[in-house]
This record gives structure tokens, sequence and C-alpha cells, in this order.
């Protein structure tokens, strides 16, 4: 299992930080003006610390690469990317393991076809979204179902229980991403001791 503490938490921090005036859609048209990679704009995704693949609880947020040429898009698509970037880290972790053939994703996040673009590029596999927002209680009614014999088993609990939608499958910018994830991994090592040093100035 792999957990992000702040996933799409991000992107709604930063709409409510930098353009409550927007509408998600206005931001997220925003964002889809910029090409991928952000015109090298990365966002590390660690505003409340990270679980997965680092269990560090002083990371810290951050873009690196900002110029005077980038704008809100091109923050509001690094965002984006930066989450998938995130998701990937635990995709990895699980690809080591066993065989993945495809990503399923619920909750705010999945209501964006540019997001879920994104992720599938990203990760280089086809994404899913589960027809309901919040799946971690919907996980666990069934799971209560179950025990409850109301079916018989789990499979047969997500076989009547669980509606999927289309698949977003990954398209022309997966060579770029797998890039600048190159770039976004080795940025919490290079960055690590700052962020715990910077943590004792959080006061």
């Amino acid at each position: 299992m792999g957990v992000m503490l702040s996933a799409a938490g991000s992107y709604k921090w930063f709409k409510e930080t930098f353009a409550p005036d927007l509408t998600y859609d206005e931001l997220n048209r925003a964002a889809a003006e910029v090409p991928a990679g952000s015109g090298g704009l990365v966002f590390l995704p660690y505003l409340t610390g990270e679980r997965t693949p680092h269990p560090d609880p002083l990371a810290r947020g951050a873009f690196v690469g900002l110029t005077v040429r980038h704008r809100l898009g091109h923050m509001a698509r690094a965002v984006m990317e930066g989450v998938a970037f995130g998701l990937r880290d635990s995709v990895e972790l699980m690809a080591a393991e066993m065989e993945l053939g495809e990503v399923r994703v619920s909750g705010g996040g999945a209501s964006s076809d540019l997001w879920l673009w994104i992720i599938s590029d990203v990760i280089g596999l086809p994404v899913r979204v589960v027809g309901t927002a919040e799946s971690a209680a919907h996980g666990a009614a069934m799971l209560a179902a179950v025990g409850a014999g109301a079916f018989t088993s789990v499979a047969e609990a997500c076989e009547a229980a669980v509606e999927l939608g289309e698949f977003t499958e990954p398209g022309r910018d997966v060579a770029i991403y797998t890039d600048v994830y190159r770039v976004y991994r080795d940025l919490y090592p290079a960055l690590s001791d700052s962020f715990h040093r910077l943590s004792g100035l959080d006061s």
C-alpha cells in the first residue's frame, strides 16, 4: 500500500492560496494550456509531510525550477504533475512485487480529465475512475457487508458494488514525464536535510 498525505489536498491548497477567485474548471483550463513538464517547474507535494516512499513527517512542499516566465497555469500544472509523480512512487514499489494492468482512482481529483491524462502518462498505465468519490468508506462498507454475511467474499462484494468508468490510456507525454520524474525522484534526497532544518524554524 502507498499513502500520500497531500494529494488532491495540494491542489486545493494551491487554488485557495493563489487563485481563490477562480473555479476549479478555470484553473484546470489554465493548467491545460501549459505543455507537459510545466516549463521545467517541479512541485514536491509534501505539504503535510509524507508517508510513501519517504516516511518523513518533516518533509516540506516545494516548487523547484521557478523562473520569471512561469505563470499561474505553470504552477497549477506542476502541482498536478507533482501529485502524479508521488503516485508513481507508490506504483513503482507495487510494480516491483506484482504485475499491474491498470490503476484505479477516486476522490476529487478524479473529476478532472486533465489530471487523469497526466496520471496515466506519468505512471505509463491505463487509469480508470471508480464510481464513488468516497472509496475508502465504500470499501469499509463492503468489508462490513462481507463480515455480516451479505456477500460470501470480498470479490463478490466488489463485483456487485464497484462501478468503473472509462479508461484513460497513456498518451504522447510518457517520455517527457519519464525524464521529469527522474528529476522529481532526486529532489527529496537532495532537500531532506534542509527540510529538517527548516522545520525547526516553523513556529
